[in-house]
């Protein structure tokens, strides 16, 4: 039986592959499983740094909507509260996370790639929101992470204007970070994971922390906040080799403390 989610360590970084080309990588209920399953693993939740990518010849196409035929308000809610906890549960890991995109990023697809912290696109990259079209609504937090991202006006206007859009769009969108030539997304965006994990933990773990929760503080609280961050991280071991490294003009040598 084919594993519809692969996951392997290069170096100190984790990359999660879905692992389903022949639908497009689908978010089926089994897919999000698995997806689950392999971000709880010891690998995954060891590492510095996560890129999740896709096989074949897309990203993911979206969600497979026809599971959800049929069922009552409650099981949907049900869904939310288990399977569907998971693109919070990948919002919230504590280290960096890159999507590498290619092909289709549409759908739960281009939601769970708004879960990540930063994403770096293939330049045939597709991305679009249809679910309106199908009488529903982005829901696996799409809807909130677009409006943060991008605005209020153009946050309706990818989910109620366009169709679809190209990654020289959302990179203007600011929705993508870099655009590369066509099959390199992988290549750079574990490049880009590499150069996060060898940098002091404690502090890539709380900077990103930090700006996570400053998008729902007030100024005074985010200010609060990252005077906070830097008082506790100056007293770690890492920021002390770091000065130490400078002065003695050498690589510092962290220990994730």
């Amino acid at each position: 039986m084919t594993q519809l989610v692969l996951s392997k360590l290069v170096g100190d970084v984790a990359v999660v592959t879905l692992n389903r080309p022949d639908k497009l990588n689908a978010l089926s209920a089994a897919v999000e499983e698995a997806l689950l399953l392999t971000v709880r693993s010891a690998d995954v939740q060891g590492a510095a740094a996560v890129v999740f990518n896709g096989n074949g010849r897309a990203f993911c196409a979206g969600a497979d909507v026809t599971e959800f035929r049929g069922l009552d308000p409650a099981s949907i809610l049900d869904y939310y509260k288990n399977l569907g906890a998971l693109y919070e549960i990948v919002a919230d890991l504590p280290m960096p996370t890159v999507a590498a995109l290619h092909g289709f990023c549409v759908g739960g697809g281009f939601e769970f790639a708004l879960a990540c912290d930063i994403r770096v696109a293939d330049a045939d990259t597709q991305f679009g929101l249809p679910e309106v079209g199908l009488g529903i609504v982005p829901s696996s937090g799409g809807l909130t992470r677009l409006v943060r991202a991008v605005g209020l006006v153009r946050a309706k206007e990818i989910m109620l204007w366009r169709d679809r859009f190209s990654a020289e769009q959302a990179h203007a969108d600011g929705l993508v970070t870099e655009v590369v030539p066509s099959g390199h997304a992988t290549e750079i965006a574990l490049a880009g994971a590499t150069r996060m994990a060898e940098l002091p933990r404690l502090a890539v773990q709380v900077t990103k922390q930090a700006a996570d929760v400053s998008t729902e503080s007030s100024r005074a609280a985010s200010l609060l906040i990252e005077q906070l961050a830097y008082a506790a991280l100056a007293q770690t071991a890492d920021a002390t080799e770091a000065a130490l490294a400078f002065e003695e003009k050498r690589q510092p040598r962290f220990t994730g403390r």
